[in-house]
């Protein structure tokens, strides 16, 4: 379901935009969210993600990218995400130490680096704490 039925249905629930060029996990990650009733939509790339964020503007409350991607990195997207939608909370995720270092210095536009692999229970987690901050 897209961000624009959920807004024409009335539902409140929280909307994730997963970005991640590898399926298994965009599928797994929107699987952990449904578990904490978010509706989540998925890209296979920053710049995927970032048309679906510029097609639907304030539809999404969380960004949560891979850090390595074709096309657009993730951090090129947290950037570009921040810029032009300052109220969007913004997490990350890597499975590399080199690119958990280029996040240094992103600490005013990007809530968290989440290492993988992770868990369901500590991506929810991480989920669930950037939404809590964002709240804040």
């Amino acid at each position: 379901m897209n961000a624009a039925a959920l807004a024409e249905d009335g539902c409140s629930m929280t909307r994730v935009l997963i970005a991640d060029d590898e399926e298994s996990m965009r599928l797994l990650v929107a699987r952990a969210l449904a578990l904490d009733g978010h509706a989540t939509v998925t890209a296979e790339d920053g710049a995927e993600a970032l048309e679906i964020l510029s097609r639907e503007p304030d539809a999404f409350d969380l960004l949560l990218t891979d850090i390595q991607m074709p096309v657009m990195d993730g951090i090129a997207l947290a950037l570009t995400a921040a810029r032009d939608f300052p109220d969007l909370t913004i997490l990350l995720m890597t499975g590399f130490a080199d690119q958990r270092e280029r996040t240094h210095g992103l600490s005013a536009i990007v809530h968290d680096v989440i290492t993988k692999p992770f868990s369901v229970a500590e991506i929810r987690a991480a989920v669930a704490a950037a939404l809590s901050a964002r709240k804040g």
